[in-house]
């Protein structure tokens, strides 16, 4: 691999393929059969808007990736541009860093590959029913002993300057996740309740529960603890109410995020009502497809599974998406 590209300030958005070598890409479809999910995960992702337990990472990558993180949690105005989002506190112990940031994959070579992932790719082709693109990435650091409060909301809620809603999200934890260390959490059944009004992303865990009817606050009080060993995931709908509480451990909690959308994604700025939020993102058009290089095609069934298109356990795309919106 030419050493230009593993430069921290070269924008890798422009590579629309693996860089670095850190999976091995499956070439035929009995390669692919290894990553599939079962009928089983499916029909729960359906039924109660997440399924969780997915192994995406080995122990080097995952520690690969933390070393890679600690380089971002520290870097130059030049290099921040490059970033849709970036917050860091840039303590100095690396453990003790609050960071979020959106636009990793484009830095690093190991964010980038990341979004390659096989069994990342196949089981967001599954849960999305179709060939996607990827949205855009997160990075999430949780010091020990420390807040961190990520409050109760739905995805969606914030990519209306997208349409339709067609998206999936996937959380892989850098770092094993429990209730002692701000895992996430899950309102099962939440993706069929429509688009709730936005109650904020901070402060309040509990300013959900006033756009909530009864039926659905009742459901709040069995909420579901999303604990995960690092190097495995979570896939949640776009609507899927989740949230996570402070880091009250001693060690942190890092993860990654990976945010998808089906391949026929349009923007729909024109009436969005928080523009100034996306000033560091991308151009999207209104009514124009999302195909630009910030927007890469990641699975395109038309090529990669041919062999096996009438095998593989897919979601019902028309009912669990923008019908959701619409009915």
């Amino acid at each position: 691999m030419n050493e230009s590209i593993l430069k921290l300030n070269n924008d890798l958005s422009q590579y629309s393929s693996p860089v670095a070598g850190l999976f091995e890409q499956p070439k035929t479809a009995a390669e692919w059969e290894k990553y599939m999910l079962t009928r089983e995960q499916v029909a729960s992702f359906q039924e109660h808007g997440f399924v969780s337990g997915i192994r995406i990472l080995t122990e080097e990558q995952v520690g690969l990736l933390n070393e890679e993180l600690v380089k971002l949690q520290s870097v130059n105005e030049e290099e921040k541009k490059l970033f849709y989002h970036y917050e860091s506190n840039e303590a100095e112990d690396p453990d003790k860093v609050l960071f979020h940031a959106i636009g990793g994959w484009r830095v690093t070579p190991g964010f980038h590959d990341l979004i390659w992932s096989p069994a990342y790719r196949m089981a967001a082709y599954q849960l999305l029913g179709q060939s996607f693109r990827l949205f855009h990435d997160q990075l999430f650091c949780k010091p020990p002993l420390h807040g961190g409060v990520v409050a109760w909301h739905q995805d969606f809620s914030y990519w209306t300057f997208t349409k339709p809603m067609h998206h999936l999200t996937c959380w892989i934890g850098l770092d094993d996740a429990n209730t002692e260390n701000g895992c996430l959490y899950f309102l099962p059944g939440s993706h069929k309740w429509g688009l709730l009004p936005i109650t904020g992303l901070t402060g309040d865990m509990n300013a959900i529960k006033n756009v909530l009817n009864e039926e659905q606050n009742t459901v709040f009080e069995n909420k579901v603890a999303n604990e995960l060993p690092k190097g495995y995931a979570s896939f949640h709908h776009p609507l899927m109410i989740h949230g996570s509480y402070a880091n009250y451990s001693a060690r942190p909690r890092r993860a990654v995020v990976l945010n998808a959308m089906a391949s026929h994604t349009l923007g729909n700025t024109a009436n969005y009502e928080r523009m100034e939020a996306l000033h560091n993102f991308p151009p999207m058009e209104q009514n124009k497809v999302l195909d630009s290089r910030f927007f890469p095609l990641l699975f395109d069934e038309n090529k990669e599974l041919a062999a096996l298109a009438g095998d593989i356990p897919k979601v019902n795309a028309g009912d669990l998406y923008n019908d959701l919106l619409s009915s």
